[in-house]
């Protein structure tokens, strides 16, 4: 369910422009406006979860199709073969500031360990 405020389900719907480069019947994915990195794709899904925790306990099969198509956009964008970055990021103390699941692609350059 679509949350009224929520600025990720309000992508979806459509009411807030977002360069989109992928679609599934459960997924969007698009254009981070902040990019972390040359390709920095976020990956959600169209039904309203907080985070990946919930979406897991909730919608068994939800965070396999985020991975799927995050992995069809790495493919797309020529970073799979050389490697790429998956993060959810659950919590404000983990750095998550907009509370609707999703997954940072990140890719096209060296990424350091550990992360942050």
């Amino acid at each position: 369910m679509a949350q009224d405020d929520c600025l990720f389900c309000k992508i979806v719907k459509g009411e807030v422009p977002a360069e989109i480069v992928r679609e599934s019947e459960r997924a969007v994915a698009f254009r981070d406006i902040n990019p972390q990195a040359p390709t920095h794709v976020l990956v959600i899904p169209r039904e309203h979860h907080p985070n990946a925790a919930e979406a897991a306990a909730a919608d068994t099969g939800l965070l396999d199709e985020i991975v799927r198509v995050a992995h069809e956009v790495a493919v797309d964008e020529g970073v799979a073969d050389q490697g790429y970055r998956l993060v959810f990021n659950t919590g404000s103390g983990a750095g998550q500031t907009v509370f609707h699941l999703h997954g940072h692609l990140l890719g096209g350059r060296g990424l350091n360990w550990p992360p942050g």
